[in-house]
């Protein structure tokens, strides 16, 4: 409370702001050539200005940007700090997904700016005690601080009139237990009733897109640029640009009004004639924006490349996400339903384990550790990263006996003849240690074989988790991997149909449990979250050995042209030698 005190009269004492904040920081910013492709003073785009004169603006509460990248927002973001710093002294908080992030910005964006800007080199210092404090800094009449969305200590401790939020899509759902993020770091300017915030983010899912919730509650204003034809104002989307067959170079955009086709040169007159719509103007003090790269003047997101970029991307449904929330700026849209086991039972080729096809490279396998059995899924991978699902084994036993980790291991070390001449081993395995009290059998196994690539394996929850990491155990190598992400990879992915195969030689038991599980959203806290569920009475371990094959491909980064040419390269198998076991052992 005394810190909200002091802030409201510092905004009492100082002269009210006459200059927008886009002049600003046209005037005052300067950009380092490590952050800009040109460097010197800062030039922002026609779409950039209204953005920055709504975080300037006293009488805009909120500002929400739905936004693509290169737009210029990092950039944007840095000045506005600057201006707050300079021109509106105040706490300002600025929240992360991560300490990685943090890190990032503070060395990345602020401390070049500001040490580029004149008007902005002295206005900051460290903790005037002298700490180290690498992710907080002074002014007269303020503080900045950078935290992690991911502790709710940060969010809890401090205050703030001025709240900045960058890729909140990133941030986890429920911070250990404690709530939303966002809601946490807002709680922190209500002392302040001049308080502002600025949420930004490129879009991730669309049932749980925290960025498209804030732009659906503001004003949502739209960028509208006039067709050079009919001269009619339309908002860019991918639906208008279209190129010739194989030609993605020329790429150009068709008007929705007069169907005229725009190459690309019109493109930075068309930029600059546009303006900002907002679609819901009875929406007061909340100013929301979105736009997506196709109206950036950067030369990488020129029409062209990026219909280029499309055509790789469109190959595999997770790179086809990335394109749609990072370059479009749209959120993803999925369907909830399940699998259709049988469905994709009839997709199944005559390939196998001795009938390997010749496109694949790499060999991995996935082993569920179950009472009284192993499963052992045996996955290949093309260069096109095309997985081919070529056996499913089960060896029976249980896994407190020795002589079952014996069959597994035969398993795991067995060649085969490629059709092109060379010899396929398993590259890499994971095998799950997380439950049925079976940990110290699998860590016992594994852990003499990590020369062999044969690793334990954790599965953990989170959709935002990465699909598989190394733990921090230092007994054990344990791989950490993520589920629900790479469950969410194979559900995309089947319903793309083409980039994952399945042998012949699969049970439709097998098909049943790969369909074992559907994606859903529930609500935690009143907040979407996405999950898998169980379907009622169907077993999953088919559909956990592929996540754990998944996860041992990520493991692994050959270089596919050698491995090419090593199937190529003809070698002779080599026989394991057989022992005769002599009777007179068992003093016969």
């Amino acid at each position: 409370m005394l810190e909200a005190l002091r802030q409201e009269t510092f905004a009492a004492l100082r002269p009210p702001q006459k200059i927008a904040l886009s002049d600003w920081c046209e005037a005052n910013v300067h950009l380092p050539s490590s952050l800009s492709a040109q460097p010197g003073r800062m030039r922002l785009w026609p779409h950039q200005r209204a953005i920055a004169d709504s975080i300037g603006d006293p009488t805009v509460e909120r500002v929400s940007v739905l936004k693509s990248v290169r737009v210029g927002y990092s950039q944007l973001l840095t000045a506005a700090i600057g201006h707050f710093a300079a021109n509106d002294p105040a706490s300002i908080l600025v929240v992360l997904p991560a300490d990685a992030d943090s890190r990032t910005f503070m060395t990345g964006n602020i401390e070049p700016v500001f040490s580029e800007s004149p008007a902005l080199r002295t206005v900051i210092s460290k903790d005037p005690q002298g700490r180290d404090i690498m992710l907080e800094r002074r002014f007269p009449g303020g503080s900045l601080a950078l935290v992690t969305a991911r502790s709710p200590r940060n969010l809890r401790g401090r205050t703030a009139r001025v709240l900045f939020l960058d890729e909140v899509d990133a941030f986890e759902v429920d911070v250990k237990g404690e709530g939303d993020p966002v809601l946490l770091a807002e709680r922190r300017t209500l002392s302040y009733g001049d308080r502002k915030i600025v949420m930004g983010s490129t879009p991730v899912d669309e049932t749980t897109s925290r960025i498209c919730r804030a732009y659906a509650a503001s004003d949502q204003r739209i960028y509208e640029v006039p067709c050079p034809a009919c001269g009619t104002f339309t908002e860019l989307t991918w639906s208008m640009i279209e190129w010739e067959a194989d030609r993605p170079q020329t790429a150009a955009f068709r008007c929705p009004h007069c169907d005229a086709l725009v190459p690309e040169t019109e493109k930075p007159s068309m930029i600059a004639a546009g303006h900002w719509r907002a679609t819901r103007p009875e929406v007061v003090g909340h100013h929301g924006y979105r736009l997506n790269a196709l109206v950036s003047l950067l030369p990488n997101a020129a029409w062209g490349k990026l219909a280029a970029e499309f055509l790789m991307a469109k190959r595999s449904p997770q790179t086809l996400k990335t394109f749609v929330n990072t370059l479009l700026g749209q959120p993803w849209r999925e369907e909830e339903d399940g699998i259709d086991h049988g469905a994709l039972a009839s997709r199944a080729e005559p390939f196998a384990l001795d009938a390997m096809p010749p496109e694949v490279l790499v060999v991995t396998a996935g082993c569920d550790v179950q009472d009284d059995r192993v499963e052992v899924t045996t996955t290949g991978w093309t260069k096109d990263g095309d997985a081919l699902v070529l056996e499913h084994e089960v060896v029976w036993g249980s896994p407190l006996d020795g002589d079952t980790w014996v069959e597994v291991d035969d398993l795991l070390k067995r060649s085969w003849r490629h059709p092109n001449g060379g010899l396929l081993r398993v590259d890499a395995a994971i095998v799950d240690s997380g439950s049925g009290g079976h940990t110290d059998a699998v860590y016992g196994f594994c852990k003499p074989r990590t020369g062999r690539r044969v690793f334990a394996g954790k599965g953990v929850a989170g959709f935002q988790r990465k699909a598989v990491e190394p733990s921090k155990a230092r007994d054990i190598r344990l791989m950490l991997v993520g589920v629900d992400a790479i469950k969410n990879e194979l559900v995309n992915r089947l319903a793309a149909g083409h980039t994952i195969r399945f042998s012949r030689g699969l049970s439709e038991t097998w098909f049943e449990q790969l369909a074992g599980e559907r994606r859903i959203v529930r609500y935690v806290r009143g907040h979407p979250v996405r999950a898998f569920e169980r379907i009622p009475g169907r077993r999953v371990e088919a559909l956990d050995c592929l996540v754990y094959a998944f996860a041992a491909r990520r493991l692994l980064s050959f270089d596919l042209e050698r491995r090419t040419e090593e199937m190529a390269t003809p070698v002779m198998l080599t026989r394991r030698p057989s022992v005769v076991r002599s009777t007179w052992l068992d003093g016969r």
